[in-house]
């Protein structure tokens, strides 16, 4: 989509017409569904349908927010301008996402590497031991003992344990996609995690109603369309609120701080936008700094989580490195 809103925006730039730079989009595509849905957009124009019933039509592909931003630029004559701002707000929302994945990727690499070793020792490895350590008959150390239980626990009955990490994996995901237990997921997450989950929130709602309100949708219209692209559903919940506030005339910064959700310094720099008449601007400016707060956010977990995965590691190597060491001194206590 970003590929596609970034190239529709250069042709439309260049001053061709909506149905040839379609057209052209659809010949030059090197992605089979994205020219089949191009080839789509393009015969349901020609057939007399707007460019956003058009793209109505893919609700998979274009959001309601996506077509509601096209709506509002065909209504102002200014679909240029807003493919343009369409083209920079999927790119900084990819920006950022790429910035928190990439970010993710060494301290999963080293869980999953970590994990995997310990299953090998565990599996395979240790029970080579164990069998010498049987057929000396001697009395093991208590910590060697325990790693040897372990480690037969996990040779005889691993289908066990992956059944039950099946099992829960299942049932997590189960609850999670019911109404009550996103909501109770988000719930924890927010009180967990607070401090991310604001920040990514505030970010993506400054920069969703920013974009929105710049490209001339109206603030009751705009903010509908920022509650469908906040995740957390507590969150969410009080987007209703704000718009119940928009309503009765109270503005956007009031009915925030009523929420009690999103922090301080966006609330007092939305309502500076309101005061001054550019909250468009303000909203922008505020989703840039509060994606720089997140990067930060970000930076600082990882130096946290990285060390801390580290020492966990080095701890059970450690029990398995002295255990197996201790088993191995004992023998020589072992009459000749």
């Amino acid at each position: 989509m970003l590929n596609f809103t970034t190239e529709l925006a250069a042709l439309l730039g260049a001053g061709l017409p909506l149905d040839r730079s379609l057209s052209i989009l659809g010949e030059i595509s090197g992605d089979t569904a994205m020219r089949t849905i191009v080839q789509s957009l393009l015969k349901t124009i020609r057939e007399g349908n707007s460019f956003s019933e058009s793209l109505s039509k893919h609700p998979r592909v274009f959001t309601r927010l996506y077509v509601n931003m096209i709506k509002a630029a065909e209504a102002g004559g200014v679909i240029e301008a807003v493919m343009e701002k369409l083209a920079g707000y999927l790119e900084t929302s990819s920006e950022l996402k790429d910035h928190i994945y990439s970010a993710m990727i060494y301290p999963v690499l080293l869980a999953s590497t970590g994990f995997v070793s310990v299953l090998i020792l565990l599996a395979y490895v240790i029970p080579q031991f164990s069998m010498i350590f049987e057929e000396l008959g001697e009395t093991l150390p208590l910590p060697t003992q325990i790693l040897m239980m372990i480690s037969g626990f996990f040779s005889d009955y691993w289908w066990v344990v992956v059944g039950v990490v099946a099992v829960t994996f299942y049932f997590y995901r189960r609850y999670s996609r019911t109404e009550e237990g996103r909501y109770n997921l988000d719930a924890f997450k927010l009180r967990t995690f607070r401090a991310i989950v604001v920040t990514i929130e505030t970010a993506r709602f400054s920069r969703t109603l920013g974009t929105l309100l710049k490209s001339g949708v109206p603030l009751l219209e705009a903010l509908r369309n920022v509650k469908d692209v906040i995740n957390n559903l507590i969150i969410r919940g009080a987007i209703e609120e704000i718009i119940k506030g928009a309503k009765e005339g109270k503005g956007l910064a009031g009915p925030l701080a009523a929420a009690n959700l999103f922090p301080s310094l966006a609330i007092s720099m939305m309502k500076v936008g309101e005061e001054t008449g550019a909250l468009d601007d303000m909203l922008l400016k505020v989703a840039s700094t509060y994606e720089k707060i997140l990067r930060t956010l970000v930076r600082r977990l990882i130096s946290i989580l990285e060390p801390a995965m580290i020492l966990i590691m080095a701890v059970i190597v450690a029990f398995i490195v002295i255990s197996m060491l201790m088993a191995i001194f004992s023998l020589n206590e072992i009459p000749m």
